[in-house]
């Protein structure tokens, strides 16, 4: 199942304009908090998938009745272009266990070879997961990183949640993805460039938001 942002109208495709633009892209601070935003957005729109029971506040004048998530999801980011899209989760989710993956792409190859160094989760077995990375290009990274997730057990359901996509990527994951799960993104974009880049895209969000690496 696909859930893309960008079909429905809402203040979202602001942010998402705002880090397509390579003006705008120089304010690194505003940068970082429109993924912050952007994961806000989408968390509430996840929320809206979960389980819920009737609970009941005790105001100054009375008792009111609200439904309240049954259980919080277990927040899990790809480093370290991840890290400003999963505050906004977590601005949200704040009571979530969370978890983090060490992955990243090998430059200089004729191909996409994707190193996975660092895996440190809770318990997701029988959980709703939320795995947060920027971008879905190849698909490669994001197929890794459940890969390893899931040989420390299954979860309930995968929500993966990235900010663009594309048609390359998300048949991809389709194809190799094997447990239940839902992609979320902000923009489905057209297609990837002779060395597995996004277009129109909108950069490197790790070095936009951090500064470029060696």
């Amino acid at each position: 199942m696909l859930f893309n942002l960008s079909d429905q109208n809402s203040i979202a495709n602001q942010f998402i304009s705002e880090l397509r633009d390579r003006n705008i892209q120089q304010d690194r601070m505003k940068f970082r908090k429109n993924l912050e935003r952007l994961g806000q957005v989408m968390s509430y729109e996840i929320s809206k998938t979960l389980s819920y029971q009737t609970s009941t506040v005790k105001t100054p004048l009375g008792i009111s009745a609200v439904s309240l998530v049954t259980e919080k999801p277990v927040l899990i980011t790809v480093m370290r272009a991840g890290l400003p899209y999963f505050q906004g989760f977590l601005d949200y989710f704040d009571n979530s266990d969370c978890g983090f993956i060490g992955a990243y792409r090998r430059e200089g190859t004729d191909e996409v070879v994707v190193n996975l160094e660092y895996l440190t989760i809770p318990s997701i077995a029988g959980k709703i997961v939320i795995l947060i990375d920027p971008m879905l290009a190849t698909g490669n990274s994001l197929v890794q990183s459940i890969n390893a997730l899931t040989a420390h057990g299954i979860p309930a359901h995968i929500h993966v949640a990235v900010l663009v996509a594309v048609p390359e990527g998300i048949e991809f994951l389709s194809r190799n993805i094997v447990h239940p799960h839902t992609l979320w993104t902000c923009a489905v974009d057209e297609t990837l460039n002779d060395k597995f880049y996004i277009l129109p895209g909108l950069g490197d969000a790790g070095d936009l938001s951090f500064g470029e690496k060696l």
